[in-house]
């Protein structure tokens, strides 16, 4: 499968590098971004020549998170067409989670929604001053649904409770606080910390690496069958809501959705 949103390059290291490169919409997430994500990662898993694999994106923001248009055309379709749709960032989310190798997250700008959810399935995360993270679902009448278990799982319930509902802006120093980011540099050090974070798994041995990372999913609780379909169905359901609509159609008609309209 050719990519046209994404690029996949692997260097004689066996280091693989996947972009998002959807740049003039912000890296936000199309349907097809995420069938290729889902490929990619699928394509990834299976390489045992790939030994690292680091997350990164092109352009002004890291993953503006979401395409809105693709989630204003859920409105129009049936419910099982709904949870489908659904379930392909649900899935992508979970192949990314579920890569054997290790995977470092370079955030060199904004993430908001999905793309917290991109940063939370990755094992390591370094971000760059200035960049602004934040949930911001609930501001369009919206959930973070399917991305929940991972943000929930790397922030602790307690740490996400803080901007897990406010849809919150916050820096990349509040989001070291919060785990979400495992290191905040300045710009021109982004390249040399990310590497940082992959050499070390150059000198060990490729398989007891693979056996570690499965470790860790067995000693810790997994995001398995039931949790992805709930989440499913809760993004479906909220897609459905007369919030959701009113948010999403205020966005594009560029005015304040009914919330924020003054008693």
């Amino acid at each position: 499968m050719s990519f046209e949103t994404i690029t996949l390059e692997t260097d004689t290291r066996g280091v693989a590098t996947l972009t998002l490169a959807r740049s003039e919409k912000h890296n936000a997430m199309s349907e097809q971004m995420l069938d290729e994500l889902t490929v990619a990662a699928g394509q990834i898993a299976a390489d045992t020549n790939i030994r690292v694999v680091v997350l990164a994106a092109i352009g002004g923001s890291f993953c503006a998170g979401g395409d809105l248009a693709w989630m204003r055309a859920q409105m129009d379709m049936d419910p099982a067409t709904r949870s489908a749709q659904a379930g392909k960032l649900a899935y992508m989310l979970q192949a990314l989670d579920t890569l054997p190798q290790p995977l470092i997250g370079r955030i060199h700008a904004n993430a908001f929604g999905g793309g917290v959810g991109l940063a939370s399935v990755c094992d390591v995360a370094i971000g760059v001053e200035g960049a602004l993270m934040g949930l911001t679902e609930t501001r369009l009448g919206l959930i973070p649904a399917t991305i929940g278990p991972y943000v929930v799982a790397r922030m602790g319930a307690a740490r996400a409770r803080r901007v897990f509902m406010s849809a919150r802006r916050f820096d990349a120093h509040e989001a070291e606080t919060l785990g979400l980011l495992a290191k905040v540099v300045s710009a021109d050090a982004l390249d040399a910390a990310v590497e940082a974070e992959v050499a070390p798994y150059l000198s060990c041995a490729p398989g007891a690496v693979r056996d570690a990372k499965t470790l860790i999913r067995t000693l810790s609780r997994s995001v398995d069958e039931d949790v992805i379909q709930h989440t499913i169905g809760a993004l479906a359901k909220r897609w459905e809501s007369p919030e959701s609509l009113e948010g999403i159609s205020a966005f594009f008609e560029k005015r304040s959705p009914e919330w924020l309209k003054p008693s």
